[in-house]
């Protein structure tokens, strides 16, 4: 597994170090500590920086690679991730709001749509990794997060709780609710929606991972929450989705959006199709013509 850290060199907290100190370490991951200096002038603290966070990092066991790049941040990790094939890229997300669509660094956002690697979000508190909670609509588009899921867990020894949440029906369907609750027998129905969980425990379960289907009632966000503050939960892991056309970005979506905005732990945003390889001649343009109208309020 290949890991690429991003930083600043700001982050007094060093969350994106702390997160892929727990990552790394038990996926024996080659790791590499990329830092950007928007001036030319920043590039001696910024590596200084690196130096210390790298200090940090050895103390999990992991020995990164330090790359210094200057130039426009998102363009840089975006050149970085698309010459050396990451498996994930950990970025920091700091709060910058409790209001409106965005709460997080406008850049935060635009790096999650532009790079093609999975990107975990070193939010919240993390101290451990031992519960994973997986946001599944219980369609096969989220199976490769689950694999990529599963791996971690393997690696970290956590478990996985599989998590689909439905609309509430009126009261007259209390049977109903009942009977979608009853998730062994869900997963016993034959129906769309039992098949590809049945499948998603099974692939996990394959892996040796401690796994738990749960199915709740309501609004998306909030149940989802729920879960995490209930059972503790270290890590959501939400997905996205490739757009059609030659561009070439990801979508989050809004339940992704809204996952990044509230969560109090990281957060990994798998990706629900591989990249097809290096983007387009002038793809970064294009990228930036799309982000330039909103910087830091992402559209």
């Amino acid at each position: 597994m290949r890991i690429l850290i991003c930083s600043d060199g700001t982050d007094p907290g060093d969350k994106p170090v702390l997160v892929a100190g727990l990552v790394a370490a038990p996926c024996r991951a080659e790791t590499t500590l990329l830092g950007i200096a928007e001036k030319p002038a920043d590039e001696k603290s910024l590596r200084d920086a690196l130096e210390s966070e790298a200090v940090k990092l050895r103390k999990f066991g992991v020995s990164p690679e330090i790359v210094v790049r200057a130039g426009e941040p998102i363009r840089e990790i975006l050149k970085q991730t698309t010459t050396t094939a990451y498996d994930i890229t950990i970025i920091g997300a700091r709060r910058k709001s409790s209001t409106g669509p965005y709460w997080r660094a406008g850049k935060t956002y635009e790096v999650i749509k532009a790079i093609p690697t999975p990107v975990l979000l070193a939010t919240g508190v993390c101290e451990t990794l031992k519960s994973f909670i997986v946001c599944t609509g219980g369609k096969k588009y989220i199976d490769a997060a689950v694999e990529l899921t599963g791996k971690l867990a393997a690696a970290v020894g956590a478990s996985v709780t599989l998590l689909h949440v439905m609309a509430e029906p009126p009261a007259i369907y209390a049977d109903l609710v009942q009977l979608e609750e009853d998730v062994e027998r869900l997963l016993r129905s034959g129906s769309e929606l039992g098949r590809n969980l049945l499948a998603q425990k099974q692939s996990l379960e394959k892996m040796g991972i401690v796994v738990e289907v749960r199915v709740r009632h309501g609004f998306v966000l909030d149940q989802i929450f729920a879960d995490v503050s209930e059972r503790g939960h270290d890590l959501i892991v939400t997905g996205s989705s490739p757009t059609r056309g030659p561009l070439g970005h990801y979508i989050m979506g809004d339940l992704t959006r809204g996952i990044v905005n509230r969560a109090n732990v990281p957060v990994l945003v798998a990706r629900s199709a591989r990249a097809t390889g290096a983007a387009p001649v002038g793809f970064w343009n294009t990228c930036k013509q799309l982000f330039a109208a909103s910087w830091g309020k992402p559209s």
